[in-house]
């Protein structure tokens, strides 16, 4: 019996969506595209097309590819009813999705900031921080992926400056104040087994790579943005094909070595971090201390950890390749699981280039 494909799986949410299918309850979310919404299989509302529909396997991608959650089912929450701090959250964040919460905000509803953020973990399994920041840069990604169209109808009509554009990320992180000239990145995503990841380039460079769900993308962004006065949008250049194919090819195991013009937005010191971790071999590790030896200075730790962190392409400049010094799986911010996931990943290629 061979493997389902994805349409396949596509077809049998599907079917469990009309249906109303209860033993799916969990298993996925439907993003229904007509309406902006995402919704629990069973959920009593009208159902739409199949081609309106786009299904996710956790409620965290639902929020980060735009939709909303359904106000009849309530789809965070199955099976269990919804406190009413927990539901006055929700409906705040949606009257402002592109809204950071500081803890006055929560006083300002009549709410107990440690006790509201536990509620709302244990009803929707993730945090409330987690919940708002995906809510916002989810409307951010959805200005990406419509751009295009947008783009597209612009080129039709012979409109070709990009300056007519909208940053897609104006709405929760504001526009720049200086006063210098505009620089134009092209946004797009990139699927991967392990999700989506966002890729920022222009003509001459790869500016940042990263998983879409990552901690910290927000702030990355931001910081390119004041840093370089960048203004993102959705854009094709050939060096994000370059970056799609070469991606491709390394989670097909046909790649163990990227050719990519990388911008490096960081210190001296971190740039020297990044360059060692560039050298380490698919299918090995290195250590923070191993790092900081060969830098010099056994003390230095710390700022190997940090820099580590900061570094904004993943998987091309590989980070998932250090480790502690016991061999332990540490300070992925893209995830211990998605890190274990490329380690095996290259290992395998390792064997099987080895036994070609």
């Amino acid at each position: 019996m061979g493997m389902i494909t994805a349409k396949e799986k596509q077809q049998e949410y599907y079917q469990a969506l009309i249906e109303k299918d209860r033993n799916y309850d969990g298993i996925f979310f439907a993003g229904i595209k007509t309406t902006g919404i995402f919704c629990h299989p069973t959920c009593r509302a009208r159902k739409p097309k199949m081609e309106n529909c786009e299904f996710y396997q956790t409620a965290e991608e639902a929020l980060l590819a735009g939709y909303r959650p359904c106000k009849i089912c309530q789809p965070l929450s199955f099976p269990q009813a919804i406190p009413e701090e927990v539901q006055l959250l929700v409906k705040a964040v949606e009257e402002q999705p592109e809204k950071r919460w500081r803890d006055s905000d929560f006083a300002a509803l009549g709410l107990n900031s440690t006790t509201a953020r536990r509620k709302f973990k244990a009803i929707y399994n993730m945090t409330f921080v987690q919940y708002a920041r995906a809510r916002r840069m989810g409307l951010a990604f959805k200005e990406i992926s419509h751009g295009s169209k947008v783009i597209d109808q612009q080129l039709d009509t012979g409109y070709e400056s990009s300056s007519g554009f909208n940053d897609a990320f104006t709405k929760i992180m504001g526009n720049s104040a200086k006063k210098t000239a505009v620089h134009t990145l092209n946004a797009s995503f990139i699927a991967t087994p392990l999700g989506r990841m966002l890729c920022l380039t222009d003509d001459a460079y790869l500016y940042l790579l990263e998983f879409e769900d990552r901690r910290g993308l927000e702030r990355e962004i931001a910081s390119l943005r004041k840093k370089y006065n960048f203004r993102i949008i959705y854009g094709q250049t050939k060096l994000n094909q370059q970056v799609e194919e070469q991606i491709g090819e390394y989670f097909n195991g046909e790649r163990t070595e990227f050719s990519l013009p990388l911008f490096y937005d960081g210190s001296p010191f971190q740039k020297e971090v990044w360059k060692i971790l560039e050298t380490i071999p698919m299918g090995k590790t290195l250590s923070y201390q191993d790092i900081a030896l060969r830098l010099g200075d056994k003390n230095k730790v710390r700022a190997v950890g940090r820099a580590n962190g900061l570094n904004k392409i993943a998987i091309v400049i590989p980070c998932h390749r250090v480790i502690g010094r016991d061999g332990n799986l540490t300070g992925y911010a893209g995830g211990l699981e998605r890190k274990h996931y490329l380690l095996e990943l290259e290992k395998a290629q390792v064997v099987s280039h080895n036994k070609q």
